[in-house]
């Protein structure tokens, strides 16, 4: 089964539940988690990337495209992560930063033929040879997001990666972000407080607590 499905997945740290979700997102679909700050929504991202940090306990699965990833570390996990904050490398160019998403065995003329084909789609050309410090916000977020898509994740997580963008900017690479995650058919999971990234996700909203969910419109 293609997509990621989350088998009764619950964090509990001491007595308190933060997070309890049992559901599946197929390729394509984009599942927004909702909720205030310390609600559990980083929590949650944090479980299925396989980073949680000691004084919580987690049962349950997770499952990517038919495997059990649980019990793998991070990096084997296949699932690619956006944060609040780009996090390019400022010691490389934006050619640098691409190709330390690649996979390892990719070099020479084919490395050099993904980073253009990347940036070309990203309306980025000519940007190989730029120091990230020169770039705007927009097209370092379109630059994070690149990277992330040339490792070939099988899912993505979203952490709140619209939030420091102004409301114009925002919306602007928020679609660039979603339209690539879809023409990909990655299964998406979008964590935000913000009803408008949600309603422009579409699909099912959750709280990281309510295995279920609603439609954007029950929000």
């Amino acid at each position: 089964m293609r997509g990621l499905r989350l088998d009764r997945l619950r964090v509990m740290r001491g007595g308190t539940l933060l997070v309890d979700l049992d559901l599946d997102v197929a390729p394509g679909e984009v599942l927004t988690i909702m909720g205030p700050s310390g609600s559990g929504k980083s929590t949650a991202l944090a479980a299925i990337m396989g980073t949680l940090g000691p004084g919580v306990r987690q049962s349950g699965r997770i499952w990517l495209d038919g495997r059990d990833v649980t019990g793998l570390p991070t990096r084997e996990r296949r699932i690619g992560l956006l944060f609040q904050e780009d996090v390019l490398f400022p010691h490389l160019s934006v050619a640098g930063n691409l190709g330390f998403g690649l996979p390892a065995g990719v070099r020479g003329a084919e490395r050099r033929a993904r980073i253009e084909t990347a940036l070309e789609q990203a309306d980025l050309a000519g940007f190989a040879d730029r120091d990230p410090a020169t770039l705007s916000g927009g097209q370092r977020a379109r630059v994070a997001l690149l990277r992330t898509l040339l490792a070939e994740p099988a899912a993505l997580l979203l952490d709140e990666p619209f939030s420091r963008l102004d409301a114009t900017l925002r919306a602007q690479i928020r679609t660039f972000v979603l339209e690539r995650a879809r023409q990909k058919g990655l299964p998406v999971i979008l964590v935000s407080h913000d009803p408008e990234d949600a309603a422009a996700a579409g699909g099912r909203v959750v709280a990281p607590a309510e295995g279920r969910g609603s439609t954007p419109e029950g929000t």
